[in-house]
């Protein structure tokens, strides 16, 4: 199709802002994107869709569209939606390139876009995939009872011939026609495809597993309601979805490795829709999790619980149990990027917590996971147990039996994923202590040796489970008289110390990790810890005053 057949569709909303001359260029597919370098997902003819969050300022815009000149793409199309008007530094850019630039308007879904463009090219190029698309389209105007993408991945099978399932980072199958796939293939598959993400290959990843031979293609969730764009792979390879195909790609005809790339873009947009849903969930675990770390009274938590329960177990009649898991995804920054982890935990911990043999995108309904700073913090509920069950729950161990192999692919050699468990709680004062038990176990497992590492409560010193039930007059008095002197000599010099203590003892006393952690020179750090010991008249090489540290900053 050509671009100038976008401005003649009164549904697409589509204004053009430059490039009257250059309309007839051939629309080959479309892409959607915020990252502010998409050249590695980029093959040339797309019309690309932005919502601008890119942009920083003026100076953004040049080198962003002169990579969308350079690979060669059809046109840009940006949404309203974010600054209500196209900058003008974006237009004349576009205009000093000749890239042909549309202004779509804030009522306007790009999902929509996305939908005519690849119904018009399939059907120019093949009448196949055109009958996917409109199945789809239907779907996804009569909800999920629609069937969701088993529907589309149906037509693939009996239209071209192909067996394929949409998996998620770990290997679950979210969808597939036929026998579910076996829990450890789907793990394999995950495995290879991360292992070649993270070194840069352009999808499709070819697999070959038990003599059969498959071909991965990423599906990335790049639409209006995911999370923001992410400036480095690592901040999205352990969360986008992939679909497998039984079959070799390597030596397809360009116009079917189209139709296929056509297909993870509808399978994205259902993805879109899907991950909305899970905003709910979120914001009453972040709710929850807000009120327990500000000390909220029992009452007040419970009330918030009251609320969540419906939400996560409906039908119950009786409060639930609970458990606490808190990850961590840890990076190293040799390359000094700036990677947010937080998001990125939150989204793996969702996928954790879903039993790696059940099916289907909505298994995750009643997972609810908040993040704070880079942990992300599940919120687990449990049917009430019976003393016989009392062992019932989440084990740390078995959470990552089956997602270890693909996690540690996807974390590749520079990442480390941590995770905790809390024991079962049975009401809402227990939820302080269940959430430093599993923030415990996760600080247990990453003394561990390993790329992917769990520990559940039954691992911790009786000290460590006794911390959260300390009067606060104890904890008052004790904290104050080794932190204050502290925190009184950073008010009035600056001086970082209190941050510089957490870090020596999160590191175990490592010289080198802590002063690389804090972007130090060692000298620097040596000299901040002298200060701390004269202050407060302790020795930080003697395991006593290092607990008592430790003890102080957890209680504080």
């Amino acid at each position: 199709m050509r671009l100038r057949a976008l401005l003649e569709t009164d549904a697409l909303g589509l204004r053009l802002l430059g490039g009257e001359d250059e309309l007839d260029r051939t629309v080959r597919g479309v892409m959607t994107t915020d990252l502010r370098d998409p050249s590695r997902y980029l093959t040339g003819g797309e019309l690309v869709l932005t919502g601008l969050a890119w942009r920083r300022d003026a100076e953004d815009s040049e080198p962003f569209v002169r990579i969308l000149a350079g690979a060669g793409v059809a046109g840009l199309a940006a949404g309203e939606a974010e600054l209500s008007a196209i900058p003008d530094d974006l237009v004349l850019a576009c205009s000093r390139h000749r890239l042909p630039l549309f202004a779509v308007n804030e009522s306007v879904a790009f999902a929509t876009i996305t939908e005519h463009v690849v119904r018009q090219v399939s059907g120019e190029r093949a009448g196949d995939l055109a009958a996917v698309v409109d199945r789809h389209r239907r779907l996804m105007t009569s909800g999920p009872a629609g069937g969701g993408p088993e529907v589309v991945l149906d037509l693939l099978g009996s239209d071209l011939d192909l067996r394929a399932w949409v998996l998620s980072p770990t290997g679950r199958q979210i969808a597939g026609v036929g026998d579910p796939l076996p829990p450890a293939l789907g793990a394999a598959l995950a495995a290879e495809h991360l292992g070649a993400t993270r070194t840069g290959r352009r999808g499709p990843h070819r697999a070959a597993v038990d003599g059969v031979t498959y071909s991965l293609f990423p599906i990335r969730n790049n639409g209006r309601g995911a999370a923001p764009a992410a400036r480095d792979v690592r901040e999205s390879v352990l969360s986008d979805w992939l679909l497998a195909v039984e079959a070799d790609a390597s030596d397809w005809p360009a116009a079917r490795l189209d139709l296929l790339q056509g297909v993870t873009q509808l399978i994205a947009v259902e993805r879109d829709r899907r991950d909305a849903a899970r905003t709910v969930r979120r914001r009453l675990a972040q709710e929850v999790l807000e009120l327990v770390q500000a000390g909220a009274a029992p009452a007040e938590i419970a009330a918030r619980l009251r609320v969540a329960a419906p939400v996560l177990l409906p039908g119950l009649g009786s409060a639930p149990h609970w458990q606490v898991v808190v990850a961590r995804v840890d990076w190293e920054r040799d390359s000094g990027a700036e990677i947010e982890s937080g998001p990125v935990a939150q989204s793996l911990l969702e996928e954790i917590l879903v039993d790696p043999a059940v099916v289907g995108a909505e298994s995750s309904d009643r997972i609810a996971v908040a993040h704070a700073g880079d942990e992300a913090i599940a919120l687990v509920p449990l049917p009430p147990v019976t003393a016989e069950d009392a062992e019932g729950g989440l084990h740390a161990d078995a959470l990552l039996n089956v997602v270890r192999a693909p996690l540690s692919a996807g974390l590749a050699d520079d990442g480390r994923l941590t995770l905790g468990v809390s024991a079962a709680v049975h009401s809402a004062e227990g939820l302080r202590g269940a959430l430093e038990e599993a923030r415990h176990a996760r600080r247990v497992a990453a003394a561990r040796p390993g790329r992917v590492c769990a520990a559940g409560h039954h691992e911790l010193a009786s000290h460590v489970l006794l911390l959260p039930f300390v009067p606060d007059d104890v904890r008052r008095a004790f904290t104050a008289r080794l932190l204050d002197p502290l925190r009184d000599y950073d008010r009035r010099h600056r001086a970082e110390l209190i941050p510089t203590l957490e870090a020596f003892l999160d590191c175990d006393g490592s010289w080198t990790r802590c002063a690389t952690r804090l972007h130090l020179h060692v000298n620097t750090l040596r000299y901040r810890v002298g200060r701390i010991e004269q202050l407060t008249a302790r020795d930080l090489s003697r395991l006593e005053d290092k607990l008592d540290f430790f003890l102080a900053l957890r209680m504080s």
